[in-house]
C-alpha cells in the first residue's frame, strides 16, 4: 500500500479541491476510453511521484484518510479524482474509513462519483449518508443509464450526474430524484466529438424536469479555446443554496 495521495486546488469547473485517498482504477465502458487520470497518473510516475509509483493500479493511501480534516474552510471536494471509490479491488472497509472521514469533515462538501453502481447500491445500507455527501454516477451513451436507477434508490442527501464525456444522444433521461446533472465532452488528443444537438437535448430535459444543469466543457483537443458557451450562455447551476468558491 502507498502512503501518500495528491490532494489540493482543483482546475475542474464544478468543484474546488480534490482529495485522492484512493488512486488508480481499470476501464469499465467506453467513457474510460481515454481516461484523463491514467494519463496524468503515468506522467507523475515517470516524474518520480512516490505517490504514483504504482503507475495506475488501485493503491490505497490510508494515512492520508484524514486530510480534509486539517481544511478548515469550507470546500468542494471531488473524491477520488484519480480514481473510483467503488472498485472492486478498494476493500468495503477502507471505503468504510472514507465515508467516517466525511462524516467528521462537516465543514466540507464532498462530490463522490463512481461508474460501479452497482457495488454503490449493494453496499448503499453500509455507508453512513451524511448531507455533506454528494454521490453521483457517469453516464457516457444511453446504455448505461441503468446506473442512474442504481443511484436513485441510494440513501445519498444529493444525486447527481456525469455526462461526461457526452459520447450520443441519450433522450430519454429519468430525471426523477435527480438534483444535479453535469455535461460535458471528451478533451485530450484523441478526443471523440459531441454533439451540439446531444447536449441541447439533456439541457432541455433538465430544465423542463427543474434539474440543475452544469454544462463543463465542449472539450477537443484545445478544451481551454473551445470553451463552455452553450447557445451564447454559459451553463453553471448548481443544487439549490451550493455554489462554488
Amino acid at each position: 500500500m502507498s502512503c501518500r495521495v495528491v490532494a489540493g486546488t482543483s482546475s475542474i469547473e464544478w468543484t474546488s479541491s480534490t482529495w485522492n485517498p484512493v488512486t488508480g482504477c481499470s476501464k469499465t465502458s467506453p467513457g474510460c476510453k481515454n481516461c484523463y487520470a491514467e494519463r496524468m497518473a503515468h506522467r507523475l510516475m515517470l516524474m518520480g511521484q512516490d505517490n504514483y509509483r504504482n503507475g495506475f493500479e488501485v493503491t490505497c493511501h490510508s494515512h492520508m484518510l484524514e486530510r480534509p480534516l486539517t481544511w478548515k474552510k469550507s470546500q468542494m471536494i471531488f473524491t477520488n479524482s484519480m480514481s473510483d471509490l467503488f472498485h472492486r479491488n478498494v476493500p468495503t472497509d477502507f471505503i468504510l474509513d472514507v465515508f467516517d472521514v466525511m462524516n467528521r469533515a462537516g465543514q466540507h462538501y464532498f462530490q463522490v462519483l463512481t461508474k460501479r453502481s452497482g457495488r454503490l447500491l449493494q453496499l448503499d445500507s453500509k455507508l453512513p449518508w451524511t448531507k455533506n455527501i454528494w454521490m453521483g454516477v457517469s453516464v457516457e451513451t444511453e446504455n448505461y443509464v441503468n446506473r442512474i436507477d442504481d443511484l436513485r434508490k441510494t440513501s445519498a442527501a444529493i444525486r447527481f450526474l456525469s455526462i461526461e464525456p457526452l459520447l450520443g444522444p441519450i433522450p430519454n433521461l429519468d430525471l426523477r430524484g435527480i438534483d444535479w446533472v453535469i455535461v460535458g465532452g471528451e478533451s485530450g488528443p484523441r478526443a471523440r466529438p459531441m454533439s451540439e444537438e446531444w447536449v441541447i437535448e439533456i439541457r432541455d430535459q433538465c430544465v423542463d424536469a427543474g434539474v440543475p444543469f452544469f454544462f463543463k466543457q465542449w472539450g477537443g483537443v484545445n478544451k481551454k479555446k473551445a470553451g463552455r458557451v452553450l447557445e451564447k450562455k454559459v451553463w453553471s447551476q448548481m443544487p439549490l443554496g451550493y455554489s462554488v468558491a
